[in-house]
């Protein structure tokens, strides 16, 4: 659908100051390490990263929306599909090299996925891939008020709710109740302007009615940065948002950045030696394939 006299936003994200490190859960804390240690570090650790941070300072998987939209183009309400993979929240539609990237080495890794978009009043299925339990939990992360909480059993298929979200609260947080490096964050939307900046901060957002409007900039570790702008029929205009590492605030409840259990008071059967997915050459699968239980090589 055109939107007459449309204009665009471009602009870009940036991180300003030294990337915060991952922070690091060991794997002995949480049931079914054995399994969960093929998005480990090989050491008995889960190491969350959660600042991609690319060419320039630009940082990746911030959401960039424009509010008080109320006309344009057209806005498809869609249940938000999601499955759990290898102890990770994805995507259902997510293809393969949105969750396997490659080390500066050229081997495959699994990406932790962090941030994405939910409406209001929006259902939530999620489908379990893996061969142990999982437990879906979703915050109103302002307040910590937990707005869904189902189990979801090996097989599981389209198990979750609908997200009610109260009082005008626009961040939300899924996280498994029995893994906590499994997480996934969410910006509330009430209209299709919106993106997440890609691996150089950079994003574009089109097809604006003319007007003034104000764009919120977002990452899940920062208060979001409200701006205003009036774009032009048939115009552009840019806009760059720029956060500071040294305002970075995680969930206190969550483990600390640097704690690690050495490897010498761990079970073998969470240490890894190799990591599974490494061992596979790039390119070798389909970009949407899911690998198979004979892939991953422990």
């Amino acid at each position: 659908m055109d939107v007459k006299g449309g204009g665009t936003l471009i602009g870009r994200v940036t991180l300003k100051g030294e990337i915060p490190p991952p922070r690091v859960f060991p794997l002995v804390l949480y049931p079914f390490g054995a399994f969960c240690k093929r998005i480990s570090d090989g050491q008995g650790n889960v190491l969350l990263e959660e600042f991609y941070v690319g060419t320039d300072g630009g940082l990746k998987d911030s959401v960039v929306a424009v509010e008080q939209v109320k006309k344009g183009k057209p806005f498809p309400h869609v249940n938000a599909k999601w499955v759990t993979e290898d102890c990770m929240f994805h995507p259902a539609e997510a293809a393969f090299n949105d969750k396997y990237v490659k080390d500066e080495d050229g081997k495959l890794h699994h990406e932790h996925p962090l941030v994405t978009v939910l409406e209001n009043h929006q259902a939530i299925s999620v489908q379990n891939y893996d061969p142990i339990i999982h437990n879906i939990q979703v915050f109103q992360n302002e307040k910590g008020n937990i707005i869904l909480n189902v189990p979801l059993p090996p097989g599981a298929k389209d198990a979750g709710g609908k997200l009610n979200f109260t009082r005008g609260r626009r961040i939300s947080q899924m996280i498994c109740g029995m893994h906590e490096f499994m997480q996934s964050w969410a910006f509330v939307v009430d209209n299709p302007y919106y993106t997440n900046t890609k691996k150089d901060g950079e994003f574009k957002i089109d097809r604006l009615p003319p007007g003034t409007y104000k764009v919120v900039a977002w990452h899940p570790h920062f208060k979001p940065i409200e701006k205003q702008i009036t774009v032009p029929a048939n115009g552009a205009v840019t806009l760059n948002f720029e956060f500071d590492a040294g305002e970075v605030k995680r969930p206190i409840y969550e483990s600390q950045e640097k704690f690690r259990i050495g490897p010498e008071a761990l079970p073998e059967e969470h240490l890894m030696h190799t990591h599974p997915f490494r061992q596979r050459p790039p390119g070798e699968e389909p970009q949407d394939k899911r690998p198979n239980e004979g892939d991953q090589k422990e």
